[in-house]
């Protein structure tokens, strides 16, 4: 699909032309209105800097991986290229993105705009919308955290905590995943902020100059803050297995103390079950009695020793 802002009959002609999944028809009217070989989807996933970020005289080549997604948690990176020149920015994408259609809501009769000034209120709103983003997996964080550290079980035991544990870790894998695509959006957005500002500010006004560095200094913010929550999601995780570990601890503490308090008895009545001629006891009116006491302390001295030291 092919669209054109401002509004034009000719349907190539604005100062922000965008291209949608386009096929080759539409890559070639394109191509034709500004004279500009247009990057193929696989040039768009390339990760090297040379290859994001490349000038040809006045005309930047630009492509950042921005995030699509439904709002339901199925997130993915966006490869998607711009290309700048005095008069027209041109993107290409092959996913929905929200932000585009936002902006070109906005724009779509206004004339008195710029292909720079276009490309600085695109960037604009998708970093307000990234950081709606990181807002979310902090959110998701907060409540995990709540649940993991602050909240108690009425009935605790390891199949509760092993199933607490699953749902807090699902949740917050989810969140690490959502601000990792965002740290990915914001270093390729980063980079393409600060190739314009190198390349284009003699050619910008005060004010554009102003819009694209406070970019910048936007994306450096949010990337800080990024990092923070990837720490926080870290402690998460690692207090998680901490936890599970020790109810498994505790759950292994206890049958290991039921098998040794279990090893006495079972060699009194192993002994008494010899049944040899000059067994004693076997005679005895009260042997029976006595085996079953000797059974019992030899049982309950285990588990003393294990209370007086703590370990139970």
């Amino acid at each position: 699909m092919l669209r054109s802002f401002p509004e034009a009959e000719s349907g190539a002609s604005g100062v922000w032309i965008d291209l949608l999944s386009p096929d080759p028809d539409e890559r070639s009217i394109a191509e034709q209105r500004c004279g500009l070989k247009l990057p193929a989807r696989e040039a768009l996933s390339e990760i090297q800097a040379s290859s994001r970020l490349r000038a040809d005289g006045d005309v930047l080549y630009m492509s950042a991986a921005l995030i699509s997604g439904t709002g339901a948690g199925e997130w993915s990176n966006a490869p998607t290229g711009f290309i700048l020149t005095p008069d027209t920015l041109i993107t290409v994408r092959y996913d929905y993105l929200e932000p585009f259609d936002a902006v070109g809501e906005k724009l779509r009769h206004d004339v008195d705009v710029s292909a720079a000034s276009v490309l600085a209120t695109l960037l604009e709103d998708i970093v307000g919308r990234a950081a709606d983003h990181l807002e979310q997996a902090s959110a998701v964080v907060s409540k995990a955290s709540q649940l993991l550290f602050f909240e108690e079980e009425e009935r605790p035991g390891l199949k509760r905590e092993t199933r607490k544990i699953r749902l807090i870790m699902r949740d917050v894998g989810r969140a690490s995943d959502q601000a990792s695509r965002v740290r990915y959006a914001f270093l390729s957005l980063g980079r393409m902020v600060s190739f314009i500002l190198d390349r284009c500010t003699p050619d910008l006004d005060q004010l554009m100059q102003e819009r694209f560095d406070s970019i910048r200094h936007d994306i450096n913010s949010l990337d800080e803050f990024e990092t923070s929550l990837e720490g926080r999601i870290q402690l998460l995780q690692d207090a998680a297995a901490a936890f599970l570990s020790i109810e498994q601890n505790d759950v292994v503490k206890v049958l290991t103390v039921a098998s040794v308090v279990g090893v006495p008895p079972v060699l009194v009545v192993g002994v008494y079950g010899m049944n040899f001629r000059n067994m004693p006891e076997l005679s005895w009116e009260l042997g029976y009695p006595y085996a079953l006491i000797l059974c019992l302390v030899s049982g309950l001295l285990p588990y003393i020793w294990f209370k007086w030291r703590g370990w139970i």
